[in-house]
């Protein structure tokens, strides 16, 4: 009889502290969403972010459930709710005619809709290891567009020698985030779709930390208040850095 070795504590504790960690993850946007909301206006700021949040947490919420993963839904389904309300308080605020969003808010609840409804028809008609296998590889396909995201921006840190549109406090969160879930999708789950995004967005993560340390703030006529930045506040007053 072959026995199932058992799993290191360390790893149970990855495992146990990873739904935190997102949890803190995607409350960041809340005080910026309650700002915009008091002045109502958006500014600058694009859609993006908070509707691919939601589609993203979505996704993975019937992944979870497809797979009986109670950390993966129960975590995911908490970022859908809170996805939902940034998206729904954006569009209350933001102008209809609006296009650097990026594109407009129809474009974002038509394609958030048609992916929404492809995934819950997909999971309620298919053949379960097929619609695992098909819903699975949507939301590796996401993870990898979030976590790549921010590679736009590392050609100008380079270019500047700054870094001072690095949010650090938020990219160590979303460091501590993917290491914990890297730690429970290879150890534990045992699963390609939850570790590979994952390690992934750490080492893009670990990049943007390299480069914090080889440039900081940059040279004198770079340096700027970087805690003025919207992203460092948000997570600053979610856990309560002041």
């Amino acid at each position: 009889m072959i026995t199932t070795p058992p799993i290191p504590p360390w790893v149970s504790l990855s495992g146990n502290l990873a739904p935190f960690a997102s949890f803190v993850v995607t409350m960041a946007p809340l005080p910026t969403i309650r700002d915009m909301a008091k002045e109502k206006n958006v500014g600058k700021m694009p859609l993006l972010p908070y509707s691919s949040m939601f589609v993203n947490c979505f996704v993975w919420s019937v992944y979870g459930l497809l797979k009986f993963e109670k950390k993966v839904y129960i975590t995911n389904m908490i970022g859908c709710i809170l996805g939902l309300y940034y998206f729904l308080q954006f569009n209350k605020i933001c102008p209809s005619d609006a296009k650097n969003l990026p594109f407009t808010k129809n474009h974002h609840k038509w394609i958030s809709t048609c992916i929404i409804a492809f995934t819950s028809i997909c999971a309620v008609l298919a053949p379960a290891h097929i619609s695992t296998t098909m819903i699975g590889k949507m939301g590796l396909f996401f993870c990898v567009v979030l976590f790549g995201s921010p590679l736009s921006s590392l050609k100008n840190v380079i270019a500047t020698k700054s870094a001072k549109t690095i949010p650090l406090p938020f990219t160590l969160a979303c460091c501590v985030n993917c290491f914990l879930w890297s730690v429970f999708g290879i150890l534990e789950a045992k699963d390609f779709n939850i570790y590979f995004p994952n390690v992934l967005g750490l080492m893009l993560g670990l990049v943007q930390l390299l480069l914090w340390a080889l440039y900081g703030k940059g040279p004198p006529r770079f340096y700027q208040d970087d805690t003025k930045l919207p992203i460092y506040e948000d997570l600053r007053r979610v856990v309560k850095f002041r």
